[in-house]
């Protein structure tokens, strides 16, 4: 690809490639996300994959809210945990109370 060896102008910005694109254009493959660029020295016009700010955003958010679910049902383990052995506790207690 040109791009990799001269100088290139972005001549459509980041967009999905289409249905079509995608079977058509090796570059849709990798991210699904094209972009088209011009190439300074030999003056080609070529297809390049670029990865979508928004697609990124919404992985980030959903990565975010994964670890909150995950840190969630931790802290509920540990609650149920606390609760489970402060009951031992109670009991041993009672007990040695009860045999004196």
């Amino acid at each position: 690809p040109c791009w990799r060896v001269e100088q290139f102008v972005v001549a459509q910005e980041c967009a999905p490639c289409s249905g079509f694109e995608l079977k058509t254009i090796p570059a849709c493959g990798p991210t699904g996300f094209i972009e088209k660029i011009n190439c300074a020295t030999s003056q080609r016009q070529e297809f390049k994959s670029c990865r979508s700010a928004a697609l990124e955003a919404q992985r980030f958010w959903r990565f975010v809210g994964s670890a909150l679910a995950v840190a969630a049902a931790a802290a509920a383990l540990v609650v149920l945990r606390q609760r489970e052995l402060d009951r031992r506790a109670l009991e041993k207690v009672r007990k040695q109370i009860e045999s004196i």
